[in-house]
């Protein structure tokens, strides 16, 4: 099995706002000295893991991100018959087993059951929480220290296997992330713009008012996105305690969601919809590198997923000439060339 697993993606989004900074503008970078629109690697990772492609095709093998999973576990207590102060007191030593608590209010007892950090929690682990859960209101009694022993090394969790965990309070339960995801940039320089729009009043007759009933702006950008991702497939495979069969499931959901879906910031204002235009993958035992260089003198020709691909290409066939070769074996897929498709992508990635 070769070890690594590299895609590299172009997609182009029409007007958009997917990725908000906290004034509610469009990510950006600075590239090569030219603003770019930006996409960060947390909210694709969060977009794909969540898709319906991603959650559809691996069932039972997607954890769970929370700091509110005491709260559940106290409620399921309340409504198999315990009392409240003993499910409190059993839950805390159950959600304090993913992190540090804390502090509950005497008006809200049950907020000293939230975890303090978001913790992610494989499907397994939360069924271990559950039955430990009934078993304890079954029993009336409370936890063993061996039943609190409700972490695990490895993962049937996909997505965590492939982001990665970190407990702060339990580093010996971390998991190291086996993909890493590079923030998306367009090729080509861009400039935000504002796009400013009125409501009317349904049941204004403007007789007297002829004003809007609402007016206000929003912030928006177009253009060409280069993705870059890297997976060590040893990490996966390890972190899925050696299910080959759960690693290839898995490659073929994230690259199948990394190529069709997008995310979800402002869709309902601009359906900026997209599929990958471009994907080339490449496996090899060599050590991993971006292509991001094509892109750090901007596009600016008239056809820029033209121009963008051969700027990929070329720039990958260079590397492999002064490096010698990068990959051992590769695929591309170029929808404005109609070469190639989704389906071989996907194949090549589980082989």
């Amino acid at each position: 099995m070769k070890k690594y697993l590299q895609l590299h993606l172009l997609t182009a989004y029409p007007p958009s706002n997917l990725n908000r900074d906290d004034l509610g503008r469009p990510k950006t970078a600075v590239v090569g000295g030219r603003t770019r629109l930006r996409i960060s690697s947390q909210c694709l990772k969060r977009t794909w893991r969540t898709s319906p492609v991603f959650k559809e095709s691996l069932a039972d093998h997607v954890g769970i991100r929370t700091k509110e999973l005491g709260r559940q576990v106290f409620e399921r207590m309340i409504s198999a018959g315990a009392s409240k102060k003993d499910a409190l007191e059993w839950t805390a030593l159950i959600a304090s087993q993913f992190g540090k608590l804390k502090k509950g209010k005497e008006e809200d007892p049950g907020q000293g059951l939230e975890i303090e950090q978001l913790a992610f929690f494989s499907p397994s682990e939360v069924q271990a929480i559950e039955k430990l859960a009934d078993q304890l209101v079954d029993e009336k009694r409370a936890p063993s220290e061996d039943e609190l022993n409700l972490l695990r090394k490895t993962t049937n969790a996909v997505d965590v296997a492939m982001f990665g965990r970190m407990l702060a309070d339990k580093p010996g339960f971390n998991i190291e992330a086996a993909v890493q995801v590079a923030h998306a940039i367009t090729v080509h320089e861009v400039a935000v713009e504002d796009d400013f729009f009125t409501a009317v009043d349904d049941l204004n007759k403007r007789d007297e008012n002829l004003g809007a009933g609402h007016m206000g702006s929003v912030e928006f950008g177009a253009g060409l996105f280069y993705q870059y991702i890297c997976v060590d497939r040893g990490l996966l495979l390890e972190n899925l305690d050696s299910d080959a069969q759960l690693a290839a499931k898995g490659l073929r959901a994230l690259v199948e969601a990394a190529a069709k879906t997008s995310p979800t910031g402002k869709q309902s204002t601009f359906a900026s919809r997209a599929y990958a235009s471009v994907v080339l993958a490449e496996k090899g035992d060599q050590q991993p590198r971006s292509l991001s260089l094509a892109f750090l003198e901007p596009i600016a020709g008239r056809n820029p997923l033209k121009d963008a691909t051969r700027v990929l290409l070329e720039t990958r066939a260079k590397m492999d000439g002064v490096y010698g070769a990068c990959s051992d074996e590769h695929v591309l897929m170029d929808v404005a060339e109609g070469t190639g498709s989704l389906h071989e992508i996907l194949s090549f990635v589980a082989e």
